[in-house]
């Protein structure tokens, strides 16, 4: 009688019984919402923030203004457009954003005189200086939230959650595709 191969031993292991399907980590009848990835993803993105927030407070920045500052100072964005796409707000939360950072002296928004619909955006020096301190917060953050990983662990993290995010990409490609 032979054995069972090591990959049919290990997709029986992976399957539940009322679920039944091999890759299949979730099952409604015992799924623990504190459990799944999703959750703690979040509350460690959560954890994250509130440090961050709490080291940029005396600076004046928000958690919410901190995003676009960072991206106006990595000329990762120049005009209003691209900045709400950058940081994923629609075009309102981008104006109520900006609002508030002209109000404080960190940036200013300035009319294309090519075209007037457009919008350029710059950090004023006030900005900049507040923009450049948000890197070594959120190195030196997210380094205490690491505290205890080797360099290995901490490198099979990041692809664990870059293929997490591919097939993030490639679920969210399928769906705009099967609404076309």
């Amino acid at each position: 009688m032979k054995s069972k191969s090591t990959s049919t031993k290990a997709a029986e292991m992976s399957e539940t019984p009322l679920c039944g399907l091999p890759a299949e980590f979730y099952c409604a009848a015992d799924y623990d919402a504190g459990q799944s990835t999703g959750y703690l993803m979040r509350q460690i993105l959560n954890s994250v923030s509130q440090q961050v927030s709490r080291e940029l407070e005396p600076k004046g920045l928000t958690n919410a203004q901190w995003v676009p500052m960072l991206k106006l100072y990595l000329g990762k964005a120049s005009t209003v457009a691209e900045l709400a796409r950058v940081c994923e707000l629609d075009a309102g939360s981008m104006t109520r954003l900006l609002d508030r950072l002209e109000a404080k002296g960190f940036c200013r928004r300035i009319r294309s005189s090519d075209d007037r619909r457009v919008v350029n955006l710059e950090l004023t020096p006030e900005g900049r200086e507040a923009a450049k301190e948000i890197p070594a917060v959120l190195s030196r953050v997210q380094n205490a939230h690491l505290s205890g990983f080797s360099v290995e662990e901490w490198q099979n993290l990041k692809g664990y959650l870059r293929r997490i995010l591919e097939t993030s990409h490639s679920l969210q490609a399928a769906n705009e595709k099967h609404d076309k």
